[in-house]
């Protein structure tokens, strides 16, 4: 595993979508910071979520055959896996997508087009959450 300034293991980000240039530019972005996986679909997400357990997914919505709402379902179904913080990152504004995904827990919603600041804003904002929620328990 990787590690960052000052000897931590670096965070495991899963990056799911169905498009290689998204992917590519998320772990650019990010790579310096955190340990990005990559998965082009749904059904290779929920392989790499059989062997490892990420400390967050960002998941794209419109994808095929498995969209990333059953994805969702998928992952929110497994005991093991229903507290990972997920991020839709997609270019779908549709407000009922956008309620489901928000029913299924999702931390926060980002729209494509998206710059690097703000994906590394969200991001870190997600995690500081998770980690205040983690103090308070």
């Amino acid at each position: 595993m990787s590690e960052a300034q000052g000897g931590n293991t670096k965070k495991c980000i899963l990056a799911v979508d169905d498009t290689a240039i998204i992917l590519t530019r998320i772990s650019e972005i990010l790579g310096n910071d955190y340990e990005v996986i990559t998965a082009n679909s749904g059904a290779r997400a929920m392989k790499f979520l059989k062997e490892r357990k990420p400390d967050m997914i960002l998941l794209d919505i419109k994808m095929s055959p498995m969209d990333g709402i059953e994805t969702l379902h998928e992952i929110r179904s497994r005991r093991d896996l229903e507290d990972i913080p997920v991020i839709m990152l997609t270019g779908v504004e549709d407000k009922d997508t956008v309620m489901e995904s928000a029913k299924l827990g999702i931390c926060d919603y980002i729209l494509k087009p998206f710059s690097s600041g703000e994906l590394d804003k969200r991001i870190y904002r997600a995690f500081e959450r998770e980690k205040q929620k983690h103090e308070e328990s």
